[in-house]
């Protein structure tokens, strides 16, 4: 099976409802609809695999519990395996784990500036 056809599968197990019925809702959020949940899998796997990334690869998610955690792991598993760190990490524990895990690449959050992205610019990981 593909990269392609795995996020094709995983899209459709996971966010089997209809395009407009909420799949992933937080209080005082707007609700990410199945539809949406199916096109950031998509999405992902296909920014991912342009990267480079794919089956076999880790990928470190950094961000903090939520609605965005939630979709970024399922969205980033269709592809590749995830491997999700504590944003509270300091530099130090965050270098043992990216190297220790043997990550291909990192995922933070938009505005991230923190230790995260500091210790994958110094290992060379991208962000």
């Amino acid at each position: 099976m593909t990269n392609s056809e795995n996020a094709t599968d995983l899209a459709r197990r996971l966010a089997s409802g209809a395009d407009d019925a909420p799949a992933i809702a937080a209080p005082e959020r707007t609700a990410l609809s199945h539809g949406g949940l199916r096109k950031l899998i998509r999405d992902t796997v296909a920014r991912l695999n342009a990267l480079g990334i794919g089956r076999g690869d880790r990928v470190a998610i950094v961000l903090p519990n939520g609605p965005e955690m939630a979709t970024a792991f399922i969205a980033v598993a269709a592809a590749a395996s995830t491997a999700p760190l504590n944003p509270a990490y300091r530099a130090d524990e965050l270098d043992f784990y990216l190297t220790d895990i043997g990550v291909k690449a990192i995922l933070v959050g938009k505005d991230e500036a923190g230790p995260s992205v500091e210790v994958a610019a110094r290992l060379g990981t991208p962000v």
